[in-house]
């Protein structure tokens, strides 16, 4: 049988190995670290006839070496051992490109982009799902992707034919939220329609260069048949005309924006050309973010040939996406907002902008490098307080101080932000609070899902009748 290795235990690391081993291939699974849950997966997937190894890192000796090594998300392209299985001509790709293998006789929808790509997501998978497609949301949201093939019937593979079909129906469309980091990791993978939501300096600290950036987000759009742009943004608009001069692009400045929209906003309204689609405020969430990625969203949907009563049906019913300006609770006419996906300056500028002001601010955790101009101009206009939290509250102060804003207070844990937070919007008449930490999370949380948690429930505790 044919050997693989996996390279990192979470949820995609998982769904590649039980994948493989449906497939007929010996798995191994390693990961650096080593803890209670972890151990708990190590038994259930040692019971599958999947070996794992805890605080264990590959290494390529000259033995029995793997004939594919698949790499999850959070794992870094550039490591030794991946270059070295790259150069002695060992298949080494990511967990995404893995599923493209499996699932590319279904069409695909790849959503990219710095921010806006969950929201978007999410979007599209609603409206191709009120037209009756089953088309799954996977990538950053929802499953894994290779839990979509696991739910296949799945076909020959590397020349050997599976012992059995699994009896899930056939997958419609897969919708798809793409990283760079997947990106990166995928050699062949070409969605049918691409989607391009925003591009702004963002995990610097893995790709080294902005430039670096782009290159890897622009392989995804050149190898799919369609693609969308968000005409918003300005560096898409600067780039994007050249790299693909045939694109899709949106705008919510109406018909006569440049480059000139497919999709736009007219009178209140989403247009396709000449074609009213929607009324705007169908969409329940806030900020002009919102509204572009509502446009691209629209567009995939027409570019799928899905007819306008499925737009509006999914659009009016829409309810949101978790941690992404999610309300939590309204006490004593004070909404609290849970905004926790915002894990870097630019998201958390879009998400301070689209609250109503002023704002109870809570913000920090494990700073990234990127430009704080807009955040701090921002938090200037619409916050009455910011409380600071995490590893990043000392620079935060700082930074705060520099620009001439003393308003803030240091509280470094969720714990003491929420009843603080309340207390501040009391006494300064405000009517938010907002976590939009511009940070990640990984000082004092397992994720940003689980921040915003913690937050959520911090809400109820305090403020539930």
């Amino acid at each position: 049988m044919p050997n693989a290795h996996i390279i990192g235990l979470g949820r995609s690391g998982i769904a590649a190995a039980r994948l493989l081993k449906q497939d007929g291939w010996t798995v191994t699974v390693s990961d650096s670290k080593t803890s209670d849950s972890l151990q708990q997966q190590q038994q259930v997937l040692n019971v599958q006839g999947i070996t794992v190894k805890l605080g264990y890192s590959l290494t390529l000796g000259d033995g029995d070496l793997p004939e594919l090594i698949v790499v999850s998300p959070g794992v870094p392209w550039d490591i030794p051992v991946l270059i070295e299985a790259r150069n002695r001509g060992i298949d080494t790709i990511g967990e995404m490109e893995l599923a493209w293998r499996y699932l590319k006789s279904s069409p695909w929808v790849g959503i990219t982009g710095t921010n806006g790509k969950t929201t978007t997501t999410a979007l599209i998978a609603a409206i191709f799902q009120a037209a009756g497609f089953h088309a799954p949301a996977c990538g950053n949201i929802g499953y894994a992707a290779c839990e979509l093939a696991l739910a296949q019937p799945l076909e020959t593979f590397h020349g050997r034919s599976l012992p059995e079909k699994l009896p899930q129906s056939q997958i419609d469309w897969v919708i798809a939220e793409i990283s760079s980091y997947q990106i990166e990791s995928s050699r062949d993978l070409g969605p049918t329609i691409g989607v391009w939501t925003t591009f702004t300096p963002d995990h610097l600290n893995r790709h080294k260069t902005l430039e670096n950036y782009y290159t890897i987000k622009a392989k995804l759009l050149s190898r799919s048949h369609h693609q969308v742009f968000n005409g918003d943004d300005p560096y898409l608009r600067q780039l994007g005309t050249t790299h693909c001069s045939k694109a899709y692009w949106t705008s919510v400045k109406g018909r006569d924006a440049t480059p000139r929209p497919w999709v736009y906003i007219e009178n209140g309204w989403v247009m396709v050309e000449s074609e009213p689609i929607v009324p705007v405020d169908s969409l329940r969430m806030v900020g002009y973010h919102n509204q572009q990625n509502l446009l691209m969203a629209v567009a995939a949907a027409r570019l799928a040939g899905i007819e306008k009563q499925a737009i509006v049906e999914a659009i009016t019913n829409f309810p949101g996406v978790p941690h992404r300006l999610e309300h939590i609770i309204t006490w004593q006419s004070i909404d609290f907002i849970n905004d926790s996906k915002a894990t870097n300056y630019d998201a958390a500028q879009v998400g301070l902008a689209a609250v109503d002001s002023p704002a109870i601010l809570i913000a920090g955790g494990e700073a990234k490098a990127g430009d704080d101009t807009h955040w701090l101009n921002t938090i200037q206009v619409k916050a009455a307080a910011v409380l600071l939290i995490g590893e990043a509250a000392p620079a935060f102060a700082q930074r705060l101080q520099e620009v001439g804003y003393y308003r803030y207070e240091i509280v470094e844990t969720m714990a003491r932000a929420v009843p603080r937070a309340a207390e501040l919007a009391k006494q300064d008449q405000a009517r938010v609070v907002l976590l939009s930490p511009a940070c990640a999370s990984f000082d004092q949380y397992q994720s940003f899902e689980h921040r915003g948690d913690d937050f959520r429930q911090l809400c109820w505790q305090n403020f539930s009748p």
